[in-house]
């Protein structure tokens, strides 16, 4: 059929089997808006996304948001290179501390010397921003004072070296929050657990001993 439509509900071969091709070298196949293409076969010949969904979750109420090797189809190992975590719209219970920590077999590590972590960014309210940095040995990233519970943290981890034998792992990021004393922070961070380790089990988003995170969106994805 030239220049039409056509509209059948099934293409198939002749013969039940074989190859069924869609236009020709030097043409487009184009998908139309709201037309969606489900994939309930083997689809090969299309390149890698790049970014793995593993696990998303939405937090209620919890004093942390964990993601633990072995745990509700979290895996840890060499399949990736790179793990990457997004963070959006996190709202706190009340003014509260938080720290991103590692997980040593199965422990979270909090120990006061066992990170090296710079942050580095600007904050103010409302005037012009300020240039500040600071430096963190008890986490991955710790929140400049408590955050004002009414104003959402959102942000993004890059997550290397980790579910790999006797390595160092290592986080970098970016975080935009307001401290409870109205100034607000954009800033960056990079830093890492100073012990070679074997026995990785993950990393927690947790809270101080306070008020809990009332909610908020959390992926964890994987990048080859």
């Amino acid at each position: 059929m030239a220049d039409g439509t056509l509209k059948v509900g099934t293409i198939t071969t002749s013969s039940g089997s074989g190859t069924i091709t869609l236009g020709q070298s030097g043409e487009t196949v184009t998908i139309p808006s709201g037309a969606t293409i489900t994939n309930s076969g083997t689809a090969t010949g299309f390149s890698d996304p790049g970014f793995t969904l593993i696990k998303e979750t939405n937090a209620s109420s919890v004093a942390a948001v964990t993601f633990q090797n072995g745990t509700d189809s979290v895996v840890f190992d060499s399949t990736y290179k790179v793990y990457f975590l997004s963070i959006t719209n996190l709202i706190l219970a009340g003014d509260e501390e938080l720290f991103l920590r590692i997980l040593s077999g199965g422990s979270v590590q909090s120990g006061s010397t066992s990170y090296w972590t710079g942050l580095y960014g600007t904050y103010g309210s409302p005037v012009l921003p300020n240039a500040f940095n600071d430096r963190y040995e008890n986490a991955l990233w710790g929140s400049p004072g408590d955050v004002e519970s009414t104003i959402p943290v959102s942000g993004y981890v890059y997550f290397y070296n980790v579910g790999q034998s006797s390595s160092y792992p290592m986080a970098m990021g970016q975080m935009f929050m307001q401290r409870s004393n109205g100034n607000h922070y954009g800033m960056g961070f990079s830093g890492y657990y100073k012990t070679a380790i074997s026995n990785f089990d993950g990393f927690t988003l947790t809270n101080n001993g306070g008020p809990n995170i009332s909610s908020g969106n959390f992926k964890l994805y994987g990048i080859k």
